[in-house]
């Protein structure tokens, strides 16, 4: 069962995400979206210069600020953005294994979708399909006044 908003299929071409990130964070540190399907976003980001720490590799922050572009990104797509927004409450993230090279994948998957907050689901994958972080992120479902 499809979780979107009746008009999402507008995002089916994940160009248009890509370039609602222009000028922003995501842009800055490459991160793509990749793949929606009828429960998941998808998104990508490279580990290099912009997303090390100084033992050269992805920061933590880095991994965090991935899951919340996924997680805000997605409860936004769930809801008529011309009545609602979502933004970010709280988010944790448990960081399980260093990467040093390559790419992270983001999966973005709800676990709550109410009328006034939204909990969502973010793994983080290597190159190798290992998980190296984990997020949970609080959204808050706000009204347009």
């Amino acid at each position: 069962m499809a979780i979107w908003f009746d008009d999402y299929h507008k995002f089916k071409d994940i160009s248009i995400l890509n370039n609602m990130s222009k000028d922003t964070l995501m842009e800055h540190l490459d991160i793509l979206f990749t793949g929606i399907g009828p429960d998941f976003l998808t998104a990508t980001m490279p580990v290099d210069h912009r997303t090390f720490q100084p033992f050269k590799q992805l920061h933590g922050g880095a991994s965090v600020a991935l899951a919340e572009s996924l997680g805000s990104s997605a409860a936004n797509m769930c809801i008529d953005i011309t009545k609602q927004y979502c933004v970010g409450l709280e988010i944790n993230t448990n960081h399980v294994r260093a990467v040093h090279t390559g790419h992270v994948t983001g999966v973005a998957k709800p676990i709550h979708l109410g009328s006034k907050t939204h909990v969502w689901d973010i793994k983080i994958y290597d190159d190798k399909d290992k998980l190296t972080s984990i997020s949970r992120i609080t959204m808050a479902v706000l009204d347009r006044s």
